[in-house]
């Protein structure tokens, strides 16, 4: 009557509507619901963060239910009962299933996340002032260094590296 599953990491979810089976993801004490519709849902340090693509989740943990809408994104610390749906502010989330990073105004320091655990790279921001610098710019399958070159040259800012990391300065 159900399809259900059980998450551990992350999975990028593109359901087939059937209204008669509704699909349901069980993550840390979270659960997701739907009947049609792609989203990702990913758990780190027992955390979960649910961002939907296009259609409608439902999302309940503990005496909590909710609906996210295309768009909109809410993240479950482990021990929180409580939720905040906020608007997604990228699509940086599904790089692993398109390996597209597309950032709209991002800030240098989520783009810099993603790459780390992309390319298992350890870059690094050493000013402050650099790591809220917005990026505007869709980056479709490119090699890391393509990509810190053109983030360098965007920003003004210099890339180096050495024997265990990569320098953002």
């Amino acid at each position: 009557k159900t399809r259900k599953v059980q998450l551990k990491g992350e999975a990028f979810f593109n359901v087939s509507p059937n209204k008669q089976k509704p699909f349901i993801i069980d993550v840390n004490d979270v659960q997701v619901k739907v009947v049609g519709t792609s989203f990702n849902v990913r758990s780190v340090n027992g955390g979960t963060e649910i961002i939907v693509e296009t259609g409608v989740v439902q999302v309940s943990k503990a005496d909590t239910t909710v609906e996210l809408k295309a768009g909109q994104r809410i993240l479950f610390e482990k021990a929180d009962t409580t939720a905040r749906v906020v608007a997604s502010e990228d699509k940086l989330y599904n790089y692993y299933v398109s390996r597209v990073f597309e950032c709209d105004n991002t800030s240098l320091w989520k783009l810099v996340e993603k790459l780390n655990e992309a390319y298992n790279v350890n870059i690094s921001i050493k000013r402050d002032a650099l790591k809220k610098l917005p990026l505007t710019v869709t980056f479709n399958d490119e090699s890391l260094d393509v990509i810190l070159e053109i983030i360098g040259q965007t920003l003004m800012i210099k890339v180096s590296r050495t024997e265990n990391e990569i320098i953002l300065e």
